[in-house]
């Protein structure tokens, strides 16, 4: 019996070993892509198609002395008011992350005038989809 018991958890190793483990990682959007945090860009064109989940971050770079990176609420965001952000994650060097460690709507715009530009960004953050079945076993 106690040869059974070894050989099937031998063969429970094996298959654990050989068996593919969905990779899980945080992806980085570059916001704006190549052109970057800039005015008079779509962003609502850019968001199309991208899905962003617990976890992922946004990395803006901009010109640090004309352009700020502000969270915040849906009201603000559609008036493009700046007065009083939920966070501002401006560090100062032009290269800044937002990172998307909440599931909501996050709503971001640059509050030194380029939000009327269009320099502002929604993004609705998602729980990662449970990884997929794996295809039952044949015998």
């Amino acid at each position: 019996m106690a040869r059974f018991t070894v050989l099937i958890a031998a063969a429970v190793l094996a298959f654990l070993v050989a068996a593919p483990v969905p990779e899980v990682t945080a992806k980085k959007y570059l916001v704006g892509d190549k052109k970057f945090w800039n005015p008079d860009i779509n962003y609502d064109t850019w968001v199309q198609g991208k899905h962003f989940y617990l976890g992922d971050w946004l990395y803006f770079v901009y010109y640090r002395d004309q352009h700020n990176i502000l969270e915040v609420n849906k009201t603000d965001y559609e008036r493009c008011i700046s007065d009083h952000p939920i966070r501002n994650y401006t560090r100062g060097a032009g290269r800044d992350i937002v990172p998307l460690n909440v599931t909501k709507q996050y709503y971001l715009l640059d509050g030194r005038g380029g939000c009327f530009k269009g320099m502002k960004l929604t993004v609705t953050v998602e729980k990662l989809p449970p990884p997929p079945k794996s295809a039952p076993v044949k015998h």
